[in-house]
């Protein structure tokens, strides 16, 4: 089970997605730790302590694809919330190579 800090450091690097666009659980991983913890990524964001400035909704699995167990609403919040931010979803899909987050976009990494 992951600690306090390491998922302060999701929480850390998920707030540095940009509106519209995604990243996904495994880049996360690596950002913070390694691609092995991809799973103690989505435990994390399932309990987001602050929705409002944690942007969970901008983390997709490796095909983009939303979550359906999205914790704050559901598939169809997830869908829109992106949306919103312009982004689009087709399919429960978002396209990664449209829409994927380049993390040198803002290099600033929370590594544990």
């Amino acid at each position: 089970m992951p600690d306090y800090s390491f998922s302060q450091a999701i929480y850390a690097v998920v707030k540095q997605i940009p509106p519209g666009r995604v990243a996904t659980y495994l880049q996360i991983a690596q950002l913070v730790a390694s691609k092995k913890h991809c799973r103690a990524v989505g435990n994390a964001l399932h309990r987001n302590p602050s929705q409002g400035s944690i942007p969970c909704h901008r983390v997709v699995n490796a095909q983009g694809r939303l979550s359906p167990n999205f914790a704050f609403g559901g598939l169809n919040a997830q869908q829109a919330l992106l949306e919103a931010e312009g982004i689009t979803v087709a399919k429960g899909k978002v396209d990664l190579k449209k829409y994927g987050w380049k993390p040198t976009e803002n290099k600033q990494h929370h590594n544990l």
